[in-house]
């Protein structure tokens, strides 16, 4: 009996054992089960839903920052370790803007040296940060940072006279805000984890500072205040600002991708400008154009001023001015970088007064197309207040850039010096290599296009009237801006909506540099009133080679041209240097 009670007891305990086993594994399946689902379920909340469910009271300090927090914790990190800063930032400026401040030393100034240079106790409060994904790539990271400084620094220059005086200059209440951009490239596998950084000011929204003679009176010499203050901006944009970028190796290498180098050129045609607001109060304003991509001495374009009562000008008058003026820029960065117009009416010895002035995006040039645009000017490219209409600008753009095979239907080759449609109409036999950008300025090769020029002028759509019986006797009169050569149509008697199919011939010597204007008259016995005109480029006939279309005519209430015109080219070749 005592075998066979110990032999059931056994097995119940087995049975039993087996049954726990079984129900503890199905709840441990269970229970996981449901860890699962509650650790998907919180993958699923939302910023807002945590929030809820933990209130911000509960929140360990170390969790969690808010921006301003951050910035705050940052903010004073800074300050305690300024008093290093200051040192070591003091001799990267001196070492780095001292010899481009002698670059841009003007004439009436022999030198100008640091004297004294700390940046003082009071720190720069950065006011806000962030990580710049489209441009960090995969291999790099790119940071900008809001930044404010009203500091105390102690900059003394030393400045050095044509006229043999010194003068001791004290740069003061330095008042900045701007945006520092900070690239950390390559990323390595090795701490700190980034092999350089580098820094560039990539906006600059406010510099302000005054200058002082210590012991004496700046404005005692005349000009010598603004030379200095023009001379310290010029080496500011020189040597900080974006592009440019300043390179600090962190780890041994190679880190000359991050160097500045130009990406290609930017070729510009300053057609004309239209309906400019008149600066003068007697007579018309007497404008001219100033283009830059970077706002530096050596790399700004300066346009012809056109004169009022200068009849060689073939202007209506000078608030229509046109230039048809040809300038190259050097593009840098094309993603960032913008083309700015300023548009002055000169003063003579009273110094310019702007007009106008208006941006375009380098970005929003397709490579190897030439554009034309036609730009509204504004008083302010920043703030944007006065909505007083100013006037606009026409340019014909086309961007190259370098490393680009250069063929009939790829218009742009850095072999060819002048502008757009000279590298667009290379011919396809007259290959030559195309030149590096470091040796830019040696002999390279000018095209000079002619042909013949045939305009065809079609008919006249709603016309304004002009005559007391409601109608007009249109004509139109076309001329060669360069040679001078003109044609007109017959006149139109008595109508808004004329037929002429007149087709005029000319022989362009220069088409490159040409322009076409089509003046509308009204023709009556005693007199001749102009209704308005078109100007154009042969730009587009160049390119297209035949073409017809409807343009609108300027000055008038209404009213349209329809033109046919066709271009017959020949392509000449000939050497020149550029030194």
């Amino acid at each position: 009996m005592a075998f066979f009670f110990c032999v059931f007891l056994g097995v119940s305990i087995g049975i039993g054992l087996i049954i726990a086993f079984a129900r503890y594994g199905k709840i441990r399946s269970t229970r996981r089960t449901d860890l699962a689902r509650t650790i998907a379920a919180f993958a699923r909340l939302t910023v807002q839903d945590s929030r809820k469910i933990l209130p911000r009271q509960f929140y360990p300090p170390w969790v969690v920052f808010s921006q301003r927090q951050k910035l705050s914790w940052l903010n004073v990190q800074l300050e305690k370790i300024w008093p290093s800063v200051d040192e070591a930032a003091s001799e990267l400026i001196r070492a780095s803007v001292e010899p481009i401040l002698e670059q841009y030393t003007p004439a009436i100034l022999s030198s100008m040296k640091f004297d004294k240079l700390t940046l003082g106790t009071v720190a720069p409060q950065f006011t806000g940060i962030s990580v710049v994904e489209c441009e960090s790539g995969a291999d790099g990271i790119t940071m900008e940072m809001d930044m404010q400084w009203d500091g105390n620094p102690n900059i003394v220059l030393n400045i050095n006279t044509k006229l043999g005086v010194s003068l001791p200059v004290q740069v003061k209440d330095i008042g900045f805000t701007g945006v520092f951009r900070l690239i950390f490239k390559p990323l390595v596998a090795q701490f700190p984890c980034f092999g350089a950084v580098a820094y560039s000011l990539r906006e600059k929204r406010d510099l302000d500072f005054t200058l002082k003679v210590i012991g004496g009176d700046l404005s005692s010499i005349p000009g010598v205040s603004d030379a200095i203050e023009e001379t310290i901006r010029n080496a500011v944009e020189d040597s900080i600002t974006w592009p440019v970028r300043n390179i600090v190796p962190i780890l041994p290498g190679d880190y000359s991708d991050l160097e500045l180098k130009p990406v290609g050129t930017l070729d510009v045609k300053l057609v004309q400008a239209k309906e400019l607001t008149n600066k003068d109060i007697i007579g018309k304003s007497d404008p001219f154009a100033v283009l830059f991509i970077r706002p530096l001495p050596d790399k700004t374009k300066r346009s012809k001023t056109i004169v009022q009562y200068l009849p060689s000008t073939n202007n209506d008058n000078q608030l229509n001015p046109i230039w048809n003026e040809n300038f190259e820029f050097i593009v840098e960065d094309v993603s960032t970088q913008y083309l700015t117009i300023k548009v002055f009416d000169d003063e003579g010895v009273q110094g310019a007064e702007l007009i106008g002035c208006a941006q375009l995006a380098l970005k929003e040039l397709e490579p190897g197309k030439v554009k034309e645009v036609w730009l509204k000017l504004v008083k302010d490219l920043l703030v944007q207040r006065d909505n007083k209409y100013r006037g606009q600008v026409q340019l014909e753009l086309l961007y190259n850039p370098y490393g680009t095979d250069s063929t009939f239907k790829n218009p742009f080759d850095a072999d060819f010096s002048l502008t757009s449609l000279e590298k667009a109409l290379k011919s396809p036999n007259s290959e030559t290599e195309a030149l590096a950008p470091e040796k830019a300025g040696q002999k390279k090769r000018e095209v000079i296009v002619r042909g013949v020029l045939s305009v065809m002028v079609i008919s006249g759509e709603n016309l304004p009237p002009v005559d007391f019986n409601g109608k007009a006797d249109p004509f139109v009169v076309l001329t060669m801006k360069k040679s001078e050569t003109k044609s007109k149509t017959r006149v139109a008697n008595e109508t808004l909506n004329p037929v002429w199919n007149q087709t005029f011939d000319f022989v362009v010597e220069d088409a490159l540099h040409e322009m076409l204007i089509i003046e509308v008259w009204d023709h009556d016995t005693f007199r001749k009133e102009k209704i308005g005109r078109i100007v154009m480029t042969l730009t587009r006939v160049l390119l297209e080679g035949e073409f017809q279309d409807n343009f609108t005519i300027d000055g008038a209430k209404s009213g349209k041209l329809h033109l046919h015109l066709k271009w017959s080219p020949q392509l000449v070749f000939r050497d020149r240097d550029t030194k």
